[in-house]
């Protein structure tokens, strides 16, 4: 897929710890400034830590808040990292790992819906309004077609220019599967400004209501 050029280091610079060494020892997120992060985001410390979320006061130099990628067989193979502050010229995220992962909530890919989003933070918002998907953090895992062959595919990346780029990248690499796309509410770019623009129980409205309309639509 063109736009998936992620080359991300394999183990953590200057050190060399691999993936699953750095997200063993980051803390929970109580009590730390991760906790406030997420707060700040409007997702509830319960929706991250069964996320799997975890802080990292030194991830890279900086404190950031992780997540696990895994891959088909659930093998931890990246860890992203979200930084908790950006300054201009910072990158806004860091991932380490050999790649082909995927973040999830709730059941993931197993789920239905099978639900795709670009971002943890969407992923985390849409885990609190009661729907499980699938965070791609804009990686391709090359074994995505053939757990979505024969199923619905509901792409619910951005609503802007690289949102549809991705969708049609999307369609075009999942041919076994119904794709449908699914937007944010109007005048939001994506679902974590949603959920702090409208709060929780509007978008959950928002999600059954488009979901349904389209399973309707569909039949």
């Amino acid at each position: 897929m063109s736009r998936h050029t992620h080359s991300d280091p394999p183990s953590m610079p200057h050190t060399g710890e691999q993936p699953h060494e750095r997200l063993a020892r980051a803390l929970s997120l109580s009590g730390t400034p991760g906790q406030a992060y997420v707060e700040r985001r409007r997702i509830p410390l319960a929706i991250a830590d069964a996320a799997g979320m975890r802080f990292d006061p030194d991830w890279n130099g900086r404190p950031a808040v992780l997540i696990g990628m895994h891959d088909r067989e659930a093998r931890l193979v990246s860890v992203h990292g979200r930084y908790l502050e950006t300054l201009r010229g910072q990158d806004k995220m860091f991932t380490i790992g050999a790649g082909g992962g995927v973040a999830s909530t709730g059941a993931g890919w197993h789920g239905e819906p099978l639900i795709l989003v670009e971002g943890i933070f969407d992923a985390l918002s849409l885990a609190a309004c009661g729907w499980d998907c699938v965070a791609t953090i804009g990686r391709w895992a090359p074994w995505l077609p053939e757990v979505c062959a024969s199923r619905t595919v509901w792409l619910a990346f951005d609503a802007n220019a690289p949102g549809e780029d991705e969708v049609a990248n999307y369609m075009q690499h999942l041919p076994r599967s119904a794709t449908r796309r699914l937007l944010p509410p109007s005048h939001c770019k994506d679902w974590n400004t949603a959920l702090l623009k409208r709060g929780q129980a509007a978008m959950a409205r928002w999600l059954r209501e488009s979901i349904q309309a389209r399973d309707t639509t569909a039949r």
